[in-house]
């Protein structure tokens, strides 16, 4: 097998690529808050009903949760430059079929191809750079700056989104990720040197199959049960599927001699708490944007534009941290750093319990910073650790399945989160309508009408004189979801912390500064690891 060796590549090919890996997680996370932003245009444009609305979103992140661990496997077999280029070009393809869609099945085919791409390009891109860069202090500086890219991503969603959607229809939303895939594309040819796992591995079919149904099966489970009632025959049919599948991958890889995840990686502590830390936090993270957005639109009742300078406040500031934190990472333990990091992000959960109607931006940015400061010094260092726990040949695997569990995480974040705010509101709301002279006939039409179409129904209702009395009611029902809602986040953070002060253990030899994972013989060859704790 003809395996490029990068132990001696040149200063040149290392930042090129470092842009090219910067450049696909910026292009796979670019939907994530720029179609979160814009889902009421699309229901008003397409008629959509919130149903479907709601799989507008949940069909970019299926395929992204699904397929990152086989997108890890196939770049092994089939070599990493040519999967990032055709993650680039499924992002392509899915934002020009979304550019295009004139009904909300075609924006879900067009969203779940941009899903796939982004599967593609996570894994990858941490792959392409733990082969292009073997010292893992040296690595640390290019994660930090991949993360960064990941939350500019993030950052800069909501204010095309917004700029866009006040001069031109929604569709446009879509338009930055073609040229920029392509031209990623094109550049990648002659930039990136490709990259195969040094030891043979085949796909592994019955893996590939079993996780994808189990997390399928998992999130819409949980999106349907939080629509709808968790009692449901589809929503325990769903959950039931997701337990038998997840064990029947346990299974099939434990019997694997080329498994997709190998289970052994589990015994690194330093493994096992940064792919807990990924999923926990961003299901709190992911699941807080979504609430964020909720918050401004219907309560402080913002357009896209002014809710996009707010939540830029979040990732401005984890950006401003990302760098410096990978440069700080061979001379502070990770263990420091994403413990400190989780504390200061629940911290910032905490205090925005106390937030209301009219609260001003100065007073929502004080608490919003550190949220992003928190993230910041989590990000670089949690994914750097993931992938210095295990030996360089298997990068690819360690990369997959961290970003596997942050993506699952991701996708039962506003699901998790949604369903709480949506029950405490509901349970709230007629209480409020009293307190607002809102009772009898007129109290009683309203609380049904939000007991049967959820609290967006409650607006497009004829209120007529009553309608500041309803809509404050509203938003002081909304207010009592959101803060049960922050105070899960908060605590779900602390929970991570826990994990991370537990598990990030500091390694007893000074010189290796993280667990390794041993490559051992036998017939499984280089697919089968052992943890050594150095």
């Amino acid at each position: 097998m003809n395996v490029t060796t990068p132990a001696n590549g040149s200063a040149d090919r290392r930042a090129a690529t470092l842009v090219m890996a910067c450049l696909g997680a910026f292009v796979a996370y670019l939907p994530v808050t720029t179609v979160a932003v814009s889902l009421p245009a699309i229901q008003s444009a397409l008629g959509a009903t919130t149903a479907q609305l709601s799989w507008v979103q949940d069909a970019f992140v299926l395929p992204m949760a699904a397929f990152i661990l086989t997108a890890g496997v196939v770049g092994d077999v089939h070599g990493r430059k040519k999967v990032f280029q055709a993650g680039l070009l499924f992002s392509a393809a899915g934002a020009a079929l979304a550019l295009c869609a004139q009904s909300v099945q075609v924006l879900w085919i067009g969203q779940a191809l941009a899903g796939l791409g982004a599967a593609t390009l996570l894994p990858t891109t941490l792959a392409l750079i733990s082969h292009a860069v073997p010292d893992h202090r040296e690595r640390g500086k290019f994660i930090g700056l991949w993360a960064t890219s990941l939350m500019a991503a993030l950052a800069v969603g909501p204010i095309v989104a917004g700029v866009i959607l006040d001069h031109v229809a929604w569709r446009w939303i879509y338009l930055l990720a073609i040229p920029v895939s392509l031209l990623a594309t094109v550049f990648a040819a002659r930039l990136l040197t490709d990259s195969r796992a040094p030891y043979e591995r085949r796909l592994d079919w019955p893996g590939q199959i079993s996780a994808t149904v189990a997390v399928t099966a998992l999130v819409y489970g949980v999106i349907e049960g939080g629509a709808d009632s968790f009692t449901a025959p589809k929503v325990l049919t769903a959950l039931a599927v997701a337990v038998v599948a997840g064990a029947a991958f346990v299974f099939a890889e434990r019997r694997s001699d080329s498994p997709m995840l190998d289970l052994a990686l589990f015994r690194s502590p330093a493994f096992t708490a940064t792919t807990l830390v990924a999923m926990i936090a961003f299901l709190a993270l992911i699941g807080f944007f979504f609430l964020l957005s909720l918050y401004f639109g219907m309560v402080q009742q913002l357009d896209t534009l002014q809710a996009g300078w707010r939540m830029l406040v979040v990732t401005a500031c984890a950006i401003l941290v990302g760098g410096p934190v990978g440069r700080l990472m061979h001379r502070v333990s990770a263990r420091v750093l994403i413990t400190g990091g989780l504390v200061v992000v629940s911290a910032s959960l905490f205090s925005l319990t106390g937030v209301g109607a009219d609260t001003s931006f100065v007073s929502l940015a004080w608490r919003l910073a550190p949220l992003g400061l928190g993230m910041g010094a989590v990000m670089t260092p949690m994914t750097a650790t993931a992938v210095a726990s295990v030996p360089h040949h298997l990068a690819g695997m360690a990369a997959a399945g961290n970003n596997a569990f942050r993506q699952l995480g991701g996708a039962l974040g506003p699901a998790v989160l949604g369903a709480l705010l949506t029950t405490r509101a509901l349970d709230s709301f007629p209480a409020h309508l009293a307190d607002a002279g809102m009772t009898g006939a007129a109290g009683q039409r309203i609380a049904t009408a939000a007991d049967q179409g959820g609290l967006g129904a409650v607006a497009g209702l004829d209120l007529g004189a009553d309608t500041g009395r309803v809509m404050g009611a509203l938003g002081e029902a909304f207010l009592d979801g959101l803060r049960l809602c922050l105070t899960v986040a908060g605590s779900l953070t602390l929970l991570a912390a826990l994990v991370a002060v537990v598990l990030l253990r500091r390694p007893r030899s000074a010189g290796a500064g993280h667990t390794q994972v041993a490559a051992s013989g036998g017939a499984a060859g280089a697919a089968s690891v052992k943890v050594v704790e150095v």
